[in-house]
């Protein structure tokens, strides 16, 4: 759709018309996905013969990226409802939609792929108006396909949309909703002006930091930057001060003059909270400040990273890294090995605890090493997440058989017309971290949308996992589970690590253990030289001398030899499903 709004308004020429025009990122063209949200000014003559500046931002739909969408809104008016009209209302469009209604935009809602012979128009416009009251008449039937009511679309949006209310005159005051990293020009930042004017070489202060600089260029957002002498209130434009430190820019802060400043800064959007936390370590320990560089420039371009040092026994000095969930740490690794040329090793994701001690201490549990003596230990708390599931009838009972696997409880069921049912549970985050998503989709033929909300902390039965190598605790393996899947996730792991280490000279034991128990163990055997091969015949005692000769040789080696873990079998681990 917004390549056909593109097209239509003339934005990029024909020659210059690809696929997916505003996904620059090449993991975005092969997976078909949004991963950045992208801005983009149109220019439209209407037909009352005005012509209209637009400001669009296309933002991704998936549930890890969605604080993109709620930076992308926070800078909006206005929001088009895109609703497939072969898959109906997804369980991730209400949640963005109630985003946008909370900043009282303007919804205008578009029903795209009506010229699918699949297409649902009837039952997927009730859905529509059961959802946000509309009127039948308000819906605007699309192709994104084909261009079929491109035209309406931009009609409706000069029509209902309201222009930005900011004043010219007053102090400038503009919202920064995202940022990048050019190599040769420093850091540039993505703003919206709400109030006031921006001059080229005027003096500006970033308001959260009182960092002062000097605005070498100022311009657009077309598909390249165009530079302009001067932007006024109600405009989308780019800053370029020559900035190298990323720390210098934070997003949502706000950009006032020296000479004029505002009395306060815009009330930005809410700090990210991370769900998902993984270890990652360059392969190199050499590449550990080339990794830091390129983790910095990563955060000006996805806000919603957060990272910190640490360092492992077995993999020396790395990154502590949260993200919003499975596919955005798939999507970082990706362009760190791609954009930055970094190959990483990536420890067990998990989720963030709470331990109380007996002596009325709370702690913060980041990695399973966090975690103190379990005699010291008076409980653990995990997080709590409020699924929402949309499904079609079918499949209520395979995704009510998972959602119980993975220890949760549905708190509400109802139908939001006859073939489509809305499920919510609630479950622990840590369950959903692995493959839920995944698995959901298989065993719903693709047709379950999944969204959740973070709600509270309750105290579980957690336990800490150890894998062991010939004794020695391997500490990037260990993780946090629950008691009574501790057996079947340990036993897991030992199989996948027998499959992945390469045999040495000595027999290897591969132990899961809580403490000081034993839960599951698998056995490498060693490679055997057959130092009997020489003997042609002759008494049997040479034979068994040999024999003893190499067994007590396996039995020194296997003291003092140690066993390396290869990067495949990190990141295999990772994948363990059922």
């Amino acid at each position: 759709m917004s390549d056909r709004l593109l097209e239509h308004t003339k934005t990029i020429a024909d020659r210059d018309m690809q696929a997916q025009a505003l996904d620059d990122m090449d993991i975005e063209r092969e997976r078909g996905i949004t991963i950045k949200s992208h801005a983009i000014q149109l220019n439209y003559k209407h037909s009352d013969g005005k012509e209209y500046i637009l400001n669009l931002i296309d933002t991704p739909g998936h549930v890890d990226f969605s604080y993109e969408v709620s930076r992308s809104i926070a800078a909006c008016e206005g929001a088009l409802l895109l609703v497939d009209a072969s898959q109906g209302i997804q369980a991730q469009t209400i949640s963005n939609l109630y985003l946008a209604l909370e900043h009282d935009l303007e919804i205008i809602p578009v029903l795209n792929k009506v010229d699918m012979e699949s297409a649902m128009i009837e039952e997927v416009s009730d859905q529509i108006i059961d959802l946000l009251g509309a009127d039948l008449e308000e819906i605007i039937h699309a192709s994104g396909k084909t261009g079929i009511g491109v035209e309406d679309v931009l009609n409706a949006i000069v029509t209902k949309i309201p222009p930005p209310k900011g004043d010219s005159e007053a102090p400038l005051q503009a919202l920064i909703f995202d940022s990048l990293f050019n190599p040769f020009r420093g850091v540039v930042a993505y703003f919206k002006i709400v109030n006031g004017m921006m001059r080229k070489n005027d003096k500006v202060r970033f308001v959260n930091t009182g960092k002062e600089y000097l605005a070498d260029e100022i311009g657009i957002l077309k598909l390249d930057m165009h530079p302009r002498k001067e932007l006024a209130a109600g405009n989308v434009g780019y800053i370029i001060t020559g900035i190298k430190e990323s720390k210098e820019i934070k997003v949502g802060d706000t950009i006032t003059t020296v000479a004029q400043p505002c009395e306060e800064g815009i009330k930005g959007f809410e700090e990210v909270k991370p769900m998902v936390f993984a270890g990652i370590y360059p392969i190199d320990n050499d590449d550990f400040e080339d990794l830091r560089d390129s983790l910095e420039k990563l955060q000006l371009n996805d806000a919603a990273l957060v990272y910190e040092p640490e360092s492992s026994a077995a993999l020396g000095f790395g990154f502590r890294v949260g993200f919003l969930g499975m596919l955005h740490l798939e999507i970082i690794q990706e362009r760190l090995s791609r954009e930055y040329d970094q190959e990483v090793i990536t420890t067990v994701p998990n989720v963030s605890y709470f331990a109380y001690t007996k002596k009325g201490e709370k702690l913060t549990i980041h990695t399973p090493n966090d975690l103190p003596d379990p005699t010291m230990i008076q409980k653990v708390e995990e997080p709590f997440i409020r699924a929402q599931i949309i499904t079609k009838p079918d499949f209520i009972g395979p995704i009510m058989t998972l959602c119980m696997d993975k220890r949760g409880t549905l708190t509400k069921q109802n139908y939001l017309t006859q073939d489509r049912i809305e499920m919510t549970f609630e479950l622990p985050l840590a369950e959903i971290v692995f493959d839920f998503y995944d698995k959901l989709k298989s065993i719903s033929k693709g047709y379950a949308s999944f969204d959740y909300v973070m709600i509270d902390f309750r105290e579980s039965d957690l336990v800490k996992l150890d894998i062991k190598l010939n004794g020695d605790s391997v500490d990037a393996m260990s993780s946090l589970v629950h008691r009574s899947k501790a057996e079947s996730f340990g036993r897991k792991i030992c199989k996948k690590l027998k499959e992945l280490l390469p045999r040495q000279q000595f027999m290897i034991a591969i132990q899961a253990a809580i403490g000081q128990k034993i839960v599951a163990r698998e056995t490498i055997s060693a490679l055997r030289k057959d130092v009997t091969a020489k003997c042609y015949g002759g008494d049997i005692t040479r034979k068994r001398k040999l024999l003893e000769k190499q067994k007590k040789g396996k039995k020194k080696m296997r003291s003092i030899g140690s066993v390396q873990v290869p990067q495949k079998a990190f990141l295999e681990v990772l994948k363990i499903n059922d």
